[in-house]
């Protein structure tokens, strides 16, 4: 997730349960410019283990060079982003752009699986749209050069995150008798209950979350829990959230300096609070402060002006 699956998002994910992990992804075209923001996200740490690197691009040298690149970083996975619906990226024939040019997508997948030691995995979408809707095609030849699982999103290109995720394709690759690799489904993963009945009803090798654990990274140990047991976890408290939050805050900060790193804690605060009611003028303190004592002042306040709020 392009801003948002960076380090310290991901530090608070692995601390409540995360299995596997990517990067944000990045451009084979920055890596080899040695654009700073592109090799600023090659940085992983050893508690995030496993983990991935992320890469996207429609240009095979660039592609293979930069999968070089990123085995020097020493991943446990390089993973393909053949999914990413944003103009800017499909524009560039990168991303959900491959959907409409399966060979051009083998090509590029071929390029990066012969010029790595590392496991190569891919990410993509059913097709460009419901018209061609081309997962089978998709899995089986990419299955063929090498790559060692894939992970789908139910929604075509054309829907961008609009609708619903339409799994019964997902399960169709994965009870394909050709198919011998591990299928992890993605879309519209919001509760314990829907991966059960997901896990149960498609049969995936495994559930890949995105969006849900914004702001909630307390959802991985929920459905760990809720498998295991049937049960739930009790809900964060306010005091759960601002200690998460904090710990996010000074992941950032350590990461990317004060400035940067409270700047971009900015767009998670409202994720961390949904629900409180009346939050709206504490949020608004929370995307004004510059400093990281101020940030730490007013979330260390939260709780006792809200702790008695009911959290919906």
């Amino acid at each position: 997730m392009e801003d948002v699956s960076d380090p310290p998002f991901r530090y608070v994910c692995k601390q409540y349960g995360a299995d596997l992990m990517y990067t944000e992804f990045i451009s084979s075209e920055g890596l080899i410019r040695d654009a700073i923001k592109s090799r600023k996200k090659l940085d992983i740490f050893d508690y995030e283990r496993p983990v991935g690197i992320q890469i996207f691009g429609g240009d095979e040298e660039a592609m293979a060079l930069s999968a070089k690149i990123v085995e020097a970083t020493n991943p446990d996975i390089l993973d393909i982003n053949f999914g990413c619906p944003v103009k800017k990226v499909v524009c560039k024939g990168a991303g959900a752009g491959v959907l409409k040019d399966i060979n051009l997508m083998v090509r590029l997948t071929t390029a990066v699986v012969k010029s790595t030691r590392l496991p190569v995995t891919v990410k993509t979408r059913l097709g460009w749209d419901d018209k061609s809707i081309n997962i089978m095609e998709v899995a089986e030849r990419l299955q063929d050069v090498g790559i060692k699982a894939l992970a789908i999103h139910g929604r075509t290109r054309a829907q961008m995150y609009k609708g619903s995720a339409n799994w019964s394709h997902i399960a169709a690759v994965k009870n394909n008798p050709r198919i011998k690799i591990p299928i992890f489904g993605n879309g519209d993963i919001d509760s314990p209950e829907k991966v059960l009945e997901y896990k149960n009803k498609y049969g995936v090798d495994g559930i890949m979350i995105g969006r849900a654990a914004i702001g909630y990274p307390w959802i991985f140990n929920e459905i760990k829990h809720f498998l295991k047991t049937g049960e739930h976890l009790p809900k964060p408290t306010i005091s759960n959230r601002v200690e998460v939050c904090k710990a996010h805050l000074q992941k950032s900060v350590e990461w990317k300096g004060e400035k940067l790193g409270v700047i971009e804690m900015r767009s998670h605060y409202g994720n961390y609070f949904r629900g409180i009611p009346n939050f709206k003028e504490t949020r608004t303190k929370l995307v004004s402060l510059t400093t990281y004592d101020e940030m730490n002042e007013v979330l260390d306040r939260i709780p006792e002006v809200f702790e008695s709020e009911l959290v919906k």
